[in-house]
C-alpha cells in the first residue's frame, strides 16, 4: 500500500473494460494503481466484470475479488462510485438507479469538470454495430480475441526473458488492419455526434480497449482504454485538465530508469 505522500490526489477517475472474470485481467495492476491514485468520485465506466465469460466458465482467483473488496471500501470510505454498466456486465441494467452497498448503478452520467464543462459518461457499446445487432458474432469475436490475449502471454513470457517491454498482439492487429482502424473511427464519431447533438463539451467511454484522448472540433473525445492490455485509466485534476494514464508503461519506465540510476552509481563508486 502507498503511503500518503505517494498517492495522487484527483477530482476524478474513470476505469473501464476490467474484465474481472478473464484470465486477460490485469487485477494485480490495478490494484497497485489504485494504490497510488484516488478521486473524490470514481466512475466504472462499464465491463468491470466480464458475465460472459463467467457464465461460459467459472475463473475468480483473489485478484478480481479483491478489485471488487477495494471498490466497496472506496464507496464505504465517502468516494462517490458511478457505475455504468457495459455490454459484458449487462446484467447489472436492470438495477438503474440503485445504490448496491453505495455504488451507484446507471445507464450513463453527465460528469461536471471542476471548470463547468459537461461530459457524456456512458460505456460506448451501443454505438457497436456488432453488439446490438449480432450478438452471436460479438461472442465468436470474444472468443478470438481471447485467443490472441493467450498467444500474448505466450509470446510476452520470451520477451520478459529477454528484457523487452510488455508488448500486444491485439492491440497492434487493431491498429494495423484496416478494418478495425476504420471500426474506431466511425465509434469515435458517433460519439462524438451525439455528444455534439446534446449540446456538451465532451464524451468519456470504453468499450473498444484503445485509450485516446482527442477533440473533434469543440467536442473532446477521451477512452479509457482497459485493464486487459494496455492497463490505463484516465483522471481528472482539480484544475479541470483530463490525463489519459498508461499504468504499465508509466511503471516499466520508472523501473528501467531506477536500474540506469543505480547502475550508474555502482560505476561511480567503482
Amino acid at each position: 500500500m502507498a503511503t500518503d505522500k505517494q498517492v495522487r490526489r484527483h477530482k476524478s477517475l474513470f476505469i473501464s473494460d476490467v474484465h474481472l472474470g478473464t484470465r486477460g485481467c490485469k487485477a494485480e495492476a490495478l490494484l497497485e494503481f489504485l494504490d497510488h491514485h484516488d478521486g473524490e468520485v470514481i466512475y466504472l465506466v462499464g465491463d468491470i466484470v466480464d458475465g460472459w465469460r463467467l457464465r461460459r466458465r467459472w475463473y475468480w482467483p483473489a485478484a478480481h475479488a479483491k478489485v471488487i473488496t477495494r471498490i466497496r471500501q472506496l464507496a464505504a470510505e465517502g468516494r462517490r462510485v458511478v457505475y455504468i454498466p457495459g455490454n459484458h456486465d449487462d446484467f447489472l441494467r436492470g438495477f438503474y438507479g440503485v445504490h448496491l452497498e453505495g455504488i451507484e448503478v446507471a445507464e450513463q452520467a453527465i460528469h461536471e469538470t471542476v471548470t463547468g464543462k459537461r461530459y457524456l459518461v456512458t460505456h460506448g457499446d451501443q454505438f457497436d454495430v456488432v453488439v446490438m445487432n449480432a450478438r452471436w458474432l460479438a461472442l465468436v469475436g470474444d472468443v478470438a480475441y481471447t485467443t490472441a490475449l493467450g498467444l500474448n502471454t505466450f509470446i510476452n513470457r520470451f520477451g520478459s526473458a529477454l528484457g523487452l517491454p510488455y508488448w500486444s498482439l491485439s492491440s497492434w492487429c487493431k491498429l494495423k488492419v484496416k478494418k478495425a482502424v476504420n471500426f474506431i473511427g466511425r465509434f469515435e464519431e458517433a460519439l462524438v455526434g451525439l455528444a455534439r447533438a446534446d449540446g456538451l463539451d465532451g464524451v468519456i467511454c470504453g468499450h473498444i480497449h484503445h485509450a485516446a484522448q482527442r477533440r473533434f472540433e469543440e467536442v473532446h473525445y477521451i477512452n479509457t482504454g482497459d485493464w486487459v492490455e494496455s492497463c490505463t485509466a484516465v483522471t481528472e485534476s482539480y484544475e479541470g485538465t483530463f490525463e489519459v494514464i498508461r499504468w504499465v508503461e508509466q511503471q516499466t519506465k520508472a523501473r528501467t530508469s531506477r536500474v540506469q540510476e543505480q547502475a550508474s552509481g555502482e560505476a561511480v563508486t567503482a
